[in-house]
């Protein structure tokens, strides 16, 4: 598995991570462990996750995919081998300080996520969402001192615009802190906003760029047709994540690119996985995909991407789609 450093840091990690937000509600616990083997085989050995997962659950189910992460871990003795990234910010429990970018929350969550991920440190701990109700001073703060303490080696961000990562850089620079070393935002061949001003930040301020959704959810598999409904099982139906997947994929728009795409893909006997994954890989600035999974046989058309090739026409093609979609605003909050 190839190897990017993160951003102008010393840390390296593999050009794919695994993402795991399905484990513990889209994928039970022996069919997440089947996948984990599979990808440490592969030679993902990058596992993202948040204290909030699985996705699409509720206050019930919140920490089950790092609970399920840690007992592999522990089973399989090999944490030495492996980076883990982690996050906090959405809600995690009722009443005061539940969610946010508070010191009392991120405290809370750190520990917590390492209690259940059953380790001493993560390698990577990622604010997963801004606050505004925070100071980012604060947050700031109490990152360094989670660094300090040696329970995170390096603190990231995800889902930040350009203008709330720009005031984070700024305010770790005045306060002599360390600071967000990566970013974590969304992108793919159907959504490319962050091109316009965050690539260009994080290239110029020297940040990692883990992207997560490289293909879409699922959607830029080609595998869904205009005229049905969402698949039950998926992300486009899964509980609180379905709204928001639909709402970013399915649209007719979209639809008649996947196809247009799948189209030339299929001529060419190659997967439309690869080929999306690829791309991401091909951008400027990009570090390292998150992949996910919800059999452990997927990830083979995730890891052929790492060594494709383009001919002119199919990456042609691949620019163009994006240019195809009608614009639409952007949300202020997560993306």
């Amino acid at each position: 598995m190839q190897k990017r450093r993160m951003g102008q840091h010393g840390l390296e990690v593999p050009v794919l991570t695994l993402g795991t937000m399905t484990f513990g509600l889209q994928v039970d616990e022996a069919g997440s462990n089947e996948i984990l083997d599979q990808a440490e085989a592969y030679g993902l050995t990058f596992l993202d996750t948040a204290d909030a997962y699985p996705l699409g659950g509720t206050l019930e189910t919140v920490g089950e995919t790092e609970r399920i992460i840690g007992r592999w871990l522990h089973r399989r003795g090999n944490r030495s081998r492996l980076q883990i990234a982690t996050k906090c910010f959405a809600q995690t429990r009722q009443g005061p300080n539940g969610w946010g970018l508070s010191r009392q929350h991120i405290m809370e969550s750190i520990d917590q996520s390492l209690q259940r991920l059953k380790t001493d440190y993560v390698d990577l701990f990622q604010a997963h969402g801004f606050d505004p109700n925070t100071p980012i001073e604060e947050t700031l703060r109490a990152f360094e001192d989670i660094q300090r303490t040696g329970k995170a080696r390096y603190i990231g961000c995800s889902n930040y615009p350009a203008w709330r990562l720009a005031d984070a850089l700024s305010a770790a620079d005045r306060l002599g802190l360390a600071g967000y070393m990566s970013l974590q935002p969304r992108y793919n061949l159907l959504y490319r906003e962050i091109e316009t001003e965050l690539l260009p930040l994080c290239r110029s301020q020297g940040l990692g760029v883990i992207v997560y959704n490289p293909i879409a959810g699922g959607f830029l598999s080609g595998k869904y047709q205009p005229e049905q409904d969402p698949e039950p099982g998926t992300r486009f139906t899964l509980g609180t994540a379905a709204e928001r997947y639909q709402h970013r994929y399915w649209q007719s728009a979209q639809f008649d690119a996947v196809q247009s795409l799948k189209a030339l893909t299929d001529a060419r006997g190659i997967s439309l996985v690869t080929v999306a994954v690829a791309w991401v890989l091909a951008q400027p600035g990009i570090t390292s995909a998150i992949i996910g999974a919800s059999k452990a046989s997927q990830l083979k058309a995730n890891v052929e991407a790492v060594s494709f090739e383009f001919d002119d026409d199919l990456m042609a093609a691949c620019e163009a789609a994006w240019w195809q979609l009608p614009r639409r605003p952007v949300a202020e909050g997560y993306r």
